[in-house]
């Protein structure tokens, strides 16, 4: 979406409905290979030293007629020091010139960035809701949770083996397990999201209760000194583990 939005802003072709998509601006884009065209984050997080070299661009002109934009991908992940010198240029940006910065919520990112731009917020896609669509690791975790949640087995036996767990892992599960409850919230919860048919059984104040202790886990995995990610995990499933059974029973979580 992002890459979409700097084409729109530096199409020759654009219309108010979008970029062509087509011509050699565009092309440029989607391939990352665009001078005007900045992505950060994406392999590896954002450092100071890279936003360093960032203010450095931010200052330039764009070489075309268009925009200059800079996307930082996972924007939850700068630190202090980073987000700081970043809200200097977004401070007295330029003319021409766009940031644009990734996170899951709003509220991961330092107050003092948000209150410097817009916040526009996009649903799941709907394709990606579907466990079909999930790689075979990832995959195998989510059928151990759904598991874990009808029947409270099986789950520490896997989470204790050692190395079984990393914080890459646990950040794709909490992320999915959300967006699972974001189709029980959509109601599009079918067999074929095994966590969305699970939470769709839930009233409304399980829904936030589920929500609050996956955006617990986000925030313990994104801490500088992480926690183990194989203890989020188990706290995670324990908790999701009781607000599905006692929903079962007609009870609040």
């Amino acid at each position: 979406m992002a890459k979409w939005y700097a084409a729109r802003l530096n199409c020759p072709h654009a219309t108010p409905e979008g970029p062509c998509l087509d011509c050699p601006v565009c092309l440029q884009i989607g391939a990352g290979v665009f001078q005007d065209c900045t992505l950060l984050g994406v392999q590896e997080p954002v450092t100071i030293d890279a936003v360093r070299e960032v203010r450095v661009r931010a200052a330039e002109a764009p070489h075309g007629g268009g925009w200059r934009v800079i996307v930082l991908a996972e924007a939850q992940f700068l630190r202090a020091e980073a987000a700081n010198a970043l809200l200097k240029v977004m401070e007295e940006p330029r003319q021409n010139l766009c940031f644009l910065l990734l996170a899951p919520q709003r509220g991961r990112l330092l107050p003092t960035l948000v209150s410097r731009g817009w916040v526009v917020t996009l649903p799941w896609p709907l394709p990606d809701l579907a466990d079909a669509t999930l790689p075979d690791d990832l995959k195998n975790w989510v059928e151990a949770l759904d598991t874990f949640l009808g029947t409270g087995r099986g789950w520490f036996e896997k989470t204790s083996v050692k190395n079984s767990v990393d914080a890459d892992l646990a950040r794709r599960l909490v992320l999915t397990a959300q967006k699972g409850l974001a189709a029980a919230l959509a109601r599009r919860s079918s067999s074929e999201c095994r966590l969305g048919a699970r939470f769709a059984s839930l009233p409304d104040s399980g829904c936030a209760y589920v929500d609050d202790v996956l955006a617990q886990c986000q925030r313990s995995l994104d801490l500088p000194t992480p926690v183990n990610p194989a203890l989020v995990l188990d706290w995670m499933a324990v908790r999701l583990y009781l607000a599905v059974r006692r929903s079962l029973k007609g009870g609040r979580p």
